[in-house]
């Protein structure tokens, strides 16, 4: 098999002919700039660059050598833009370590040397610590009440930090010709790998009631504040759907994998109820995957954090195919018990190495023991794609990277 038959043969549920492999298709998978600069470091590879692409995370695009090195199966359309060196400056990050950022990405330093980034009226929409990692969402737009009307919600949106500080290819998204770039350069991109392609959409809905209202008061909202709650995701699912009309349109006939994203879950269980997620989230999920299904040859992928074991039957049944990250150290999140009740409905793309835990903290034999059991637990049959529980972040020592990926080859 090549990789995007491989990807295909395990979200259809059939064993394929080795475990897939994705690095860096989302950004939910991939690996911070700091950890992959020590990563190549310690392989000995001196050449290219460290491309930050996610700048909220400071998150690595993984280079085409690494990619082919420890043959990855699939990528984001996003790497097909931001191709020039033109497109990205040096910076040194606070440990010291130089990297690139997308040239339109222009944090101020403060005197105390953290960073703060800026929406162009001036308003202050994230800050990351002198000794940082990530940056932090400061501006929260209805974080005083909800509005009227929804007339403002795209520049309320726009003073968020993941859609004021874009990755790829969504930086571009203002762009008259955004549409017809993205079907080009995802053909161009099919064209010349056999990896399986990703599209990253977001379309979140609980997750934009946090970003805008702050996450305590959206909670609250949910129990208090129902029809509030429902007016702020109808007026955000008629942004979705334009989203998804466009995806689908330009690249649904050439891209494999849709992704969306809404964290809903916490470390011991849902931040809400099943009965509260079926009334006001499910339904409007359905319509999302349903509209990708019936309009692309596209499978659905939702990103959630946390342990999302009691909701599960019912993001299934919303239409979801693939979850990410598969939070294994969370309540209930056993890969053994996500295999047995929902390997044949579900397939779990990531899980493969705990990211919080193991990866960081323990040695190159304990992470390959760890990894070994988790793919003896999710691979047999398909319904897996290995990824660890999130980012690698940039405590992992490059030992543990190599290690786990020794693990890996051994299924393969």
């Amino acid at each position: 098999m090549n990789s995007r038959e491989r990807v295909l043969a395990a979200i259809d549920h059939k064993e394929p002919d080795g475990v897939p492999l994705d690095l860096g298709s989302t950004p939910s998978s991939g690996i911070s700039a700091i950890a992959y600069v020590n990563f190549k470091n310690y392989l000995g590879i001196e050449r290219g660059h460290t491309r930050v692409y996610d700048v909220v995370q400071q998150l690595a695009q993984p280079e085409d050598e690494i990619i082919e090195r420890f043959r990855v199966d699939v990528l984001d359309i996003g790497r097909a833009f931001d191709t020039s060196d033109a497109d990205w400056y040096d910076f040194t990050l606070p440990q010291d370590i130089t990297v690139q950022f997308p040239a339109w990405f222009k944090p101020i330093k403060r005197e105390d040397g953290g960073w703060d980034a800026f929406a162009p009226d001036g308003t202050r929409i994230a800050t990351m610590p002198a000794t940082g990692t990530f940056y932090d969402q400061t501006c929260f737009p209805y974080e005083s009440g909800y509005p009227d009307n929804y007339a403002d919600l795209p520049a309320a949106m726009s003073k968020v930090l993941w859609a004021g500080l874009p990755h790829s290819p969504w930086n571009h998204a203002g762009e008259a010709d955004f549409w017809a770039q993205l079907r080009a350069r995802a053909i161009h991109l099919r064209e010349t790998t056999d990896k399986a392609l990703m599209v990253v959409v977001g379309c979140n809905l609980f997750e934009w009631g946090t970003f805008l209202r702050r996450i305590d008061n959206f909670l609250m909202d949910l129990v208090t504040e129902p029809e509030q709650v429902e007016s702020l995701l109808d007026a955000l699912m008629e942004r979705h759907m334009v989203t998804l009309e466009n995806v689908c349109r330009s690249v649904g006939d050439v891209v494999d994998i849709c992704r969306f994203g809404d964290d809903l879950g916490m470390d011991r269980g849902p931040f809400m109820s099943p009965d509260v997620y079926r009334r006001l989230f499910k339904p409007r999920e359905r319509i999302l995957t349903d509209y990708v299904k019936q309009h692309s040859q596209m499978h659905t992928f939702l990103h959630s954090c946390g342990s999302i074991y009691k909701l599960l039957p019912d993001l299934i049944d919303a239409g979801f195919e693939i979850f990410n990250p598969v939070q294994i150290s969370s309540r209930d999140m056993e890969p053994e018990r996500l295999k047995r009740e929902f390997g044949k409905d579900a397939t779990f793309w990531g899980g493969g190495a705990d990211t919080r835990h193991i990866l960081n903290h323990g040695t190159p034999e304990k992470v390959k023991e760890h990894v070994r059991k988790n793919i003896e637990a999710f691979a047999p049959g398909g319904g897996f794609v290995f990824n660890t529980v999130h980012n690698i972040l940039s405590d992992v020592p490059p030992e543990n990277i190599e290690a786990m990926y020794a693990a890996l080859d051994e299924y393969r």
